[in-house]
C-alpha cells in the first residue's frame, strides 16, 4: 500500500496519536506474525504499575497502558508457537531445589537497579540517563509496542538502537524490567537480536517479570541460543510454569549432558502432543548435549508456517530451514539470519546484505563477510565473484580500475534495497581513493557509497569533482559536519527529482538559514507549516530536550518499509528535531539517504 504524500493524510496520523490508538503503519500493512496460524492469542498481561503522574499541560495525550487483566495490545510479546496444547502438564514436587538456586544470588553491592536500566552508558554511545525526559511512561510504552518495525530509514534505525540500548531512567510508573522488556521486544521487531539479548540480560535475573521472562526467551531464539534460556528457567517456571518453560528445562538439562534427567522431562512434556516439529526440535536440541541418545529425524513436509521457536531451535542444532518458509514471516527473521554465528555464508549472504542496508549489519561487517566468501576453493559461485570485485576495488593498480569495479558492484543488483548495500560494501574502498577530475562521472556514486556508512569527512573531499547542482552536491550539502550555513544560492542550485524532500532535510538539519529553509521549502511544495498531535508532540520533546522521546516518535513517523511512503513533510519536522536535541550528525545521515535511496 502506498501512503499519501499529501498533509491530508499527516493530518489523519496525527489524529488518530491524538485519539489514543497508537501510531498507525503508515506504509503497510501489520508485520506477519511470528506464530503458525492458532497461536496468535492474546496473552495475559502482569499487574500493572501505579498510575503515572497526571502529564504536564500541553503534553501529548498517552496512549492507554495495558490493564493487568486484559488482552495483549497489538504488537505485544506473544507465546511461543508451540502446537495447540491440552492442559498444561503440572511441575512435579521437589524437582527444582530451590535451596540450591538461593545459594547463587548475586551479593548486594554487584545487584542492579531498577531504576536506570540498559547496557550502553554516554561513555559506550548511550544516550544520557534522562533521555526519555518526563515523557509519560505508559505513553512511551505504546508507542514502542505499537510500533511497526522496521523502519525505512537505516540511519534512523541505528539512532533507535542506540535510544534502546541507552541506561536511562526507568520513566515514573512503570517497573524497570517491563520498561527493559518493552524495549527488547522492539529490537526483536527490528532484527537487532543481539542487541535485544543485550538488554534482556541488562536486568538481574532475581527482578524479572512475567514480560520480561517471556521477551527474554524470544531473544535467545532470535539469537539461536536456548543455552540462554537456561539462567531463566528455574525462576521463570516458578513464576509461569507453562509449557514453554518446560520445554527449555528439558533442552537445559540435556545441554548439560545429564540425560537421566533430560529423558524424563521432554516425555513428560510430550504427552498429547505427538510428535510435533516444535516438540522434534526440542528433542533434537537436547540430543546435543547427550550424545546423540535421542537422534532425531527432522521433517519440514507438514510446516507450513516458520516461527521463532522454529527458527531459532532449527539454527542452534544445525537443521536447516526450507527457503520457502523465510516467505511466511517478517523481515527481523532474514535480520537474525544475518547474525547468526551457527550459520554458514551460503546462508547468511543475502540476508546479510538486506541487513546491512537496514543498519543491523554494519558496513565492514559485510565487508567482512565478503572477505571470507573470497576465501572460498569454489571460485564459480556468484558470491565469489562479488568478494574479488570487492578486493579489486581495493588493490587494484589504477584508481580507474578500482572505480570499474566498483561499478560493476553497483549495476549487478536488480532492487533497491541491494543497489544500496553495494553502496555500503564498497563505502570503505570509494572512501581510500583520492578525488581527481578523471574521476567525476562517477562522483555521485561515490560519495553516496562514503556516506551511507557515514565517512562524511572522505566525502567532503569530493566537493571539488562533483558537479554544481548534481546528486553527489546535494548530498554534500545535506552532509557537511561543519556549522557553517549554506547559501541561498548554492542550496537552490539542486534541481532533481528529490527537490522536495532535499528542501524539507536542508531547512530541518539547520543546513540554510531559516528564512532560506523556509522560501526553499515553499518553492519545492512542501506543506511544513501542517501540524497534528504527532508534529506537537514530536516538537514538544525536542523543546524539553528528550533524545530518546525523539528518536521514538521519529520512528514512529517513518513507518513504511520504502521511502516513496516518506513525505517531505515528516522528514522536516523528524531532521529538525533531531537536530534540536543534539542528534544532527544522524539529521544528516537521514537527510543523505533520502536523496540515495529514491
Amino acid at each position: 500500500m502506498k501512503i499519501s504524500r499529501t498533509s491530508v493524510a499527516l493530518t489523519a496520523f496525527g489524529v488518530a496519536l491524538a485519539a489514543g490508538v497508537g501510531i498507525p503503519a503508515l506504509g503497510q500493512d501489520r508485520p506477519e506474525s511470528l506464530l503458525p496460524p492458532g497461536f496468535n492469542d492474546p496473552v495475559a498481561e502482569p499487574a500493572p504499575a501505579p498510575a503515572p503522574a497526571p502529564a504536564q499541560p500541553g503534553a501529548p495525550r498517552p496512549a492507554a497502558a495495558p490493564t493487568g487483566t486484559a488482552t495483549a495490545a497489538p504488537g505485544a510479546p506473544l507465546p511461543l508457537a508451540l502446537p495447540t496444547p491440552g492442559a498444561t502438564p503440572t511441575g512435579v514436587p521437589g524437582e527444582i531445589d530451590y535451596a540450591v538456586i538461593q545459594r547463587y544470588e548475586l551479593p548486594d553491592f554487584a545487584k542492579r537497579s531498577l531504576s536506570q536500566v540498559g547496557p550502553s552508558s554516554p561513555a559506550s554511545d548511550g544516550l544520557p540517563a534522562n533521555a526519555f525526559g518526563r515523557a509519560d511512561g505508559g505513553f512511551l510504552e505504546a508507542l514502542m509496542r505499537r510500533l511497526d518495525a522496521p523502519v525505512a530509514s537505516r540511519w534512523l534505525s541505528i539512532a533507535l538502537r542506540r535510544a534502546l540500548l541507552s541506561r536511562v531512567d526507568t520513566p515514573a510508573g512503570l517497573n524497570g524490567a517491563d520498561f527493559a522488556a518493552e524495549r527488547a521486544w522492539l529490537l526483536i521487531r527490528m532484527g537487532e537480536a543481539e542487541a535485544a539479548r543485550a538488554m534482556v540480560q541488562s536486568v538481574d535475573i532475581e527482578n524479572y517479570t512475567p514480560k520480561l521472562f517471556q521477551v527474554g526467551m524470544q531473544a535467545m531464539l532470535a539469537t539461536a541460543d536456548p543455552g540462554g534460556m537456561c539462567p531463566m528457567v528455574v525462576p521463570a517456571l516458578r513464576t509461569a510454569p507453562d509449557r514453554n518453560w518446560r520445554f527449555a528445562e528439558a533442552m537445559c538439562a540435556g545441554l548439560e549432558g545429564d540425560p537421566n534427567k533430560a529423558g524424563p522431562l521432554i516425555d513428560r512434556v510430550r504427552r498429547g502432543m505427538g510428535n510435533s516439529i516444535d516438540l522434534l526440535l526440542a528433542e533434537k536440541v537436547v540430543g546435543m548435549g547427550v550424545s546423540g541418545r535421542r537422534a532425531v529425524t527432522i521433517e519440514w513436509d507438514a510446516v507450513d508456517q516458520l516461527s521463532a521457536w522454529r527458527w531459532g531451535l532449527a539454527t542452534a542444532s544445525a537443521t536447516e530451514v526450507p527457503a520457502e518458509l523465510y516467505g511466511t514471516v517478517g523481515l527481523q527473521v532474514n535480520y537474525w539470519r544475518a547474525t547468526a554465528p551457527g550459520l554458514g555464508w551460503r546462508d547468511r549472504i543475502a540476508a546479510a546484505e538486506a541487513a546491512a542496508s537496514q543498519g543491523v549489519f554494519s558496513s565492514q561487517a559485510l565487508t567482512d563477510l565478503y572477505g571470507e566468501i573470497e576465501e572460498q576453493e569454489d571460485a564459480t559461485t556468484t558470491e565469489v565473484a562479488v568478494a574479488r570485485d570487492l578486493r579489486a576495488a581495493f588493490t587494484a593498480a589504477t584508481p580507474a580500475e578500482r572505480v570499474e569495479r566498483m561499478r560493476s558492484l553497483w549495476d549487478e543488483p536488480q532492487s533497491a534495497g541491494a543497489r544500496y548495500s553495494r553502496l555500503l560494501l564498497t563505502a570503505r574502498a570509494a572512501a581510500r581513493l583520492t578525488p581527481h577530475a578523471a574521476l567525476a562521472e562517477d562522483a555521485d556514486r561515490l560519495i553516496a557509497s562514503m556516506l551511507s556508512a557515514g565517512f562524511d569527512r572522505a566525502a567532503m573531499r569530493w566537493r571539488n569533482v562533483a558537479a554544481r547542482g548534481s546528486e553527489g552536491w546535494a548530498m554534500l550539502l545535506l552532509a557537511d559536519p561543519s556549522s557553517r550555513p549554506v547559501s541561498a544560492g548554492d542550496a537552490g542550485a539542486y534541481g532533481g527529482a528529490n527537490r522536495a524532500l532535499y528542501a524539507a532535510a536542508m531547512a530541518g538539519a539547520g543546513r540554510v538559514a531559516e528564512g532560506d529553509g523556509v522560501q526553499l521549502m515553499r518553492s519545492a511544495g512542501v506543506n511544513f507549516e501542517a501540524a497534528n498531535a504527532w508534529t506537537r508532540a514530536l516538537g514538544d520533546a525536542a523543546e524539553r530536550g528528550e533524545p530518546g522521546t525523539v528518536v521514538l516518535l521519529a520512528a514512529a513517523g517513518m513507518q513504511t518499509r520504502a521511502w516513496e511512503g516518506v513525505s517531505p513533510e515528516a522528514l522536516y519536522h523528524i531532521t529538525r528535531a533531531l537536530e534540536r536535541v543534539g542528534l544532527g550528525n544522524y539529521a544528516r545521515m537521514i537527510a543523505v539517504e533520502a536523496i540515495t535511496r529514491l
